[in-house]
């Protein structure tokens, strides 16, 4: 059985889950976590952050019910206006760092947002992986060289997501063979998680 965990990067709600994630990975260090990206700003909602009205209202909806830190720089970026989150190049980004060390795909996957939600990174920038990468003490060059490379990868992760039937982020299922359970579906605890998880382990 491995844990799969369908996030996007650029999520609030993922960016919240991050909490549950490393308590349930620090208690089944040797189940596997497969990280995959959902793709949640593709397409038409590649758009300036200001289109999206809600984000400050449910950042602190999310604060409140998981303890997730905003950052100034983050709240900055919402405040302006202007920034497009793009959840294409996040997913070629964690695809690169996945390929460097996949067993800690969780663990990166949390970098990635604590980059953009604490420190106000672009996950469009390959300087914000270089970043993850040194500090992680990953070949940080092979990283960004995937990165840019990483557009198959990326359309990968979002096919294997809709194949997985998610339709919102964070989900976090346990697959066995054919057998697919949810654990999670967007807010879940870690001692939530875990009581479905113990009757499957």
């Amino acid at each position: 059985m491995q844990l799969v965990y369908v996030f996007d990067a650029y999520c609030g709600w993922s960016h919240g889950f991050s909490s549950t994630m490393r308590t349930i990975t620090a208690r089944h260090p040797g189940l596997p976590v497969e990280v995959v990206s959902g793709g949640l700003f593709t397409g038409s909602r590649r758009v300036p952050i200001r289109k999206f009205g809600y984000v400050q209202g449910a950042n602190a909806q999310i604060s409140e019910l998981t303890g997730a830190h905003f950052g100034d720089a983050y709240q900055d970026l919402v405040a302006e206006g202007s920034f497009v989150m793009d959840s294409e190049a996040a997913a070629r980004g964690l695809a690169a760092l996945r390929q460097a060390s996949p067993p800690r795909a969780a663990e990166l996957a949390a970098a990635m947002q604590n980059a953009f939600y604490v420190d106000g990174l672009s996950l469009s920038d390959p300087e914000t992986y270089r970043a993850i990468a040194a500090e992680a003490r990953l070949d940080a060059d092979a990283v960004v060289a995937a990165f840019h490379s990483g557009q198959a990868a990326a359309e990968k992760d979002f096919e294997r997501s809709a194949r997985l039937g998610v339709s919102g982020f964070p989900t976090l299922l346990a697959v066995n063979g054919t057998d697919t359970v949810v654990l999670a579906s967007g807010h879940a605890t870690a001692d939530q998680v875990e009581h479905h998880l113990v009757t499957l382990v």
